[in-house]
C-alpha cells in the first residue's frame, strides 16, 4: 500500500512492524481505554498481532487504521484512518468506520479533529464511498466533540460489548452540499 496522506502538522501513513514500540505505549495506557473497555494491553507482542491484523486489512480491503506522525518531531503518536467494518455493528455490516486514536500526551492539541478530518475528506472526496460512519462512549467528550466537528450527525445510541456509544454518519450527499 503506497498511500501518504498530510496534513499542516501531520504525516498519516501505513502502520508498519517498526510502529509496535509507539503502539504500546498508546494502548498500554489505561487512561486511553477509559472508554474501550478498560483493557489496555500488556505486551509489545500483542501490538505486533494488532499490526499485523491492519496490514492484513490493508491487503483485504485497501484502507485500514495509518500511524500518526508528527511532522515536527517524526514520532507516532497513535493512528486513525478508515476501517472497513465486515461485522455486524448496531445493525450495520460492510461500512466504512473512522477512527483515531492518540496518546494520552497528545490529546487536546487538535491532533485527532486534524487526522479525522483529512481521513473523512479522503472517504469522500477520493474514495468515494456512500457514507461514514463512527461510534464514541457516550462519556467520551474529546471524540465526540471531534466527530461533530468534522461533520458526522449523531444518530442513536447503542451497545457495543456492553459499551454506551452513540452511533455517528455522515452520507456522501450530506457531506457534499
Amino acid at each position: 500500500m503506497n498511500l501518504k496522506l498530510e496534513t499542516d502538522r501531520l504525516f498519516l501513513r501505513e502502520i508498519l512492524p517498526s510502529d509496535a514500540e509507539a503502539m504500546f505505549l498508546l494502548d498500554s495506557n489505561p487512561n486511553v481505554h477509559l472508554y474501550l473497555g478498560n483493557n489496555p494491553v500488556t505486551s509489545i507482542d500483542q501490538c505486533s498481532g494488532y499490526i499485523e491484523n491492519i496490514r492484513n486489512q490493508y491487503q483485504q480491503n485497501g484502507i485500514g487504521r495509518f500511524a500518526v506522525v508528527l511532522k515536527e518531531t517524526n514520532e507516532t503518536i497513535g493512528w486513525a484512518g478508515l476501517k472497513f467494518i465486515t461485522e455486524h455493528e448496531n445493525n450495520h455490516v460492510d461500512y466504512y468506520d473512522i477512527g483515531y486514536r492518540l496518546q494520552e500526551n497528545h490529546w487536546g492539541k487538535g491532533y485527532g479533529f486534524e487526522a479525522a478530518k483529512k481521513w473523512l475528506e479522503y472517504a469522500f472526496e477520493e474514495m468515494k464511498v456512500p457514507a461514514v460512519y463512527a461510534s464514541a462512549h457516550i462519556d467520551n467528550i474529546g471524540s465526540n466533540t471531534i466527530l461533530q466537528k468534522i461533520g458526522l450527525q449523531q444518530n442513536g445510541q447503542y451497545l457495543h460489548h456492553d459499551i454506551p456509544c452513540y452511533w455517528y454518519e455522515l452520507t456522501l450527499e450530506e457531506y457534499s452540499k
